[in-house]
């Protein structure tokens, strides 16, 4: 009974420890998603002195394989495009975000990421 009682104490312990280490995780990748295309965003309003119409562009035009997956929503669709008109003055895709509805860590939300 006793080493019962010490097990279920680990594990009630271990536990919330595994879901925050997760969502850490889910965090870090969201974060450099978010980065690496934010950046190939800039690099193709550079190189083509435009900006992008969409994500899908990016892709077809060799920035990309492929859009990456939100870790939180787990699809590559549902993506925030944030359009917006750039310093060459044609209007595009300017920005992106997450589009899940949750709440980070630290209390901001991922769609203000």
């Amino acid at each position: 009974m006793v080493v019962l009682a010490i097990l279920l104490t680990i594990i009630s312990i271990a536990i919330p420890m595994y879901h925050t280490a997760l969502t850490r995780s889910k965090e870090a990748v969201l974060k450099h998603n978010l980065s690496t295309m934010r950046h190939l965003i800039d690099q193709y309003t550079y190189d083509k002195e435009a900006p992008p119409q969409s994500l899908e562009e990016l892709v077809a035009e060799g920035y990309i394989r492929a859009i990456p997956h939100d870790p939180f929503t787990q699809a590559n669709d549902t993506w925030q495009e944030i359009t917006d008109t750039g310093p060459t003055g044609e209007s595009g895709l300017f920005d992106i975000r997450s589009g899940s509805d949750q709440t980070a860590i630290d209390g901001t939300p991922y769609n203000e990421w």
